[in-house]
């Protein structure tokens, strides 16, 4: 991790990262906590919270809202955690509406369910960068024991997950590259345009800045 000397305490933006099933997430992620400074702050994704904590995971259609209700919720609560630490920027690994993509049903039960609204949630966070899915023939891959998805229909859900996210006025979409490292230097970039000044200097002078 690349210090930065800095001690102001910065207004914090909250940045989303989302995109489909294998879309290369985790790995982003964890190039973020190697090379970017200690004012950066990576939330867990609530789903795997969830998930791996024995949650539920069943098909039918109460169990499915029941689930993406609680994601929600978990996403919330984890963002409030993150406001006390006063990081300058936050990383969201998903947002609160990328549940939708899941949801059963009428859009509507969504937001009457968790007690909000779209525009409530998009003003949330600063800017959205969606992550494109694979296909089969750009390395696609089942390794995450909790990805259950084939490589259709993980496309499909890439594309109902960037859906979610269109209108958001910063929304900066990567698409996939045969070469990670092409598609995390993409990533990086926009998001050093995030940063403060000052962990972007602190950033070049460790030598790190990947997204050059």
């Amino acid at each position: 991790m690349a210090r930065c000397t800095c001690t102001a305490e910065h207004e914090q933006k909250r940045v989303v990262l989302t995109g489909g099933p294998g879309a290369g997430k985790t790995a982003f992620l964890e190039l973020v906590r190697q090379s970017l400074c200690q004012h950066v702050m990576v939330l867990p994704e609530s789903a795997s919270l969830l998930f791996s904590g024995g949650f539920p995971r069943e098909d039918d259609r109460d169990s499915r809202r029941a689930a993406q209700r609680a994601i929600y919720h978990v996403q919330r609560e984890l963002e409030a955690v993150a406001e006390v630490h006063r990081s300058a920027v936050v990383i969201c690994d998903r947002g609160s509406i990328d549940g939708i993509a899941y949801w059963p049903g009428d859009v509507a039960d969504f937001w009457s369910g968790v007690g909000t609204t779209r525009n409530g949630e998009l003003a949330r966070y600063e800017a959205v960068i969606h992550l494109r899915t694979p296909s089969a023939t750009q390395g696609y891959n089942h390794h995450n024991p909790l990805r259950t998805e084939s490589a259709e229909a993980a496309g499909a859900i890439d594309a109902r997950i960037l859906g979610v996210w269109e209108g958001h006025p910063h929304l900066h979409v990567v698409e996939s590259s045969l070469y990670f490292l092409d598609k995390a230097a993409t990533a990086l970039r926009f998001l050093h345009g995030q940063l403060p000044p000052c962990c972007v200097n602190s950033l070049a002078d460790a030598g790190g800045d990947a997204g050059s």
